[in-house]
């Protein structure tokens, strides 16, 4: 058995050591906002946060988790209410598809609690994320949105 503390709650699982935290999360614990898209690290559908960092679950081992904290998209609210980052991505229509928003969210949350206020570039180089239906610019609207909300602006 395996324990870490996923959105709050502390889990006990019955898993190799070697499964993709993607595949913990989605088959053992029913925790589905985390996506596959690739399964090599690449697109960031998976991204979820590891003690504050986001990281790639695909490629992210349960025995590195053992004993973190994990937050999904299902985890990112607090109190009841959306995180900054997902108002903003509501308010800047960011979704086309929405298959890759969840990683996409999750890499801008981390993104804003190292970085209050990033530029385009450090946006751009921070979220790598793949999105096919190319939403990188109202994806780059909502960061700064997101950051402004966080900040106290309006």
């Amino acid at each position: 058995m395996i324990s870490l503390t996923v959105n709050g709650q502390v889990r006990q699982v019955d898993a190799e050591p070697g499964k993709p935290l993607l595949w913990v999360l989605r088959e053992d614990l029913n925790i589905v906002g985390p996506k596959f898209g690739c399964g090599v690290a690449a697109c960031g559908a998976c991204t979820v946060h590891v003690d504050g960092a986001a990281v790639r679950s695909c490629s992210f081992p349960l025995s590195e988790a053992a004993g973190k904290t994990v937050v999904t998209i299902e985890g990112l609210p607090e109190n009841g209410r959306l995180h900054a980052v997902q108002r903003a991505w509501i308010e800047n229509q960011v979704p086309q598809c929405g298959y890759c928003q969840p990683g996409f969210i999750m890499a801008a949350a981390a993104l804003l609690a190292a970085n209050a206020k990033p530029s385009d570039s450090e946006i751009d180089a921070v979220l790598s994320n793949i999105c096919r239906c190319g939403t990188y610019s109202a994806i780059r609207r909502a960061v700064h949105r997101a950051a402004a909300i966080l900040g106290g602006a309006p």
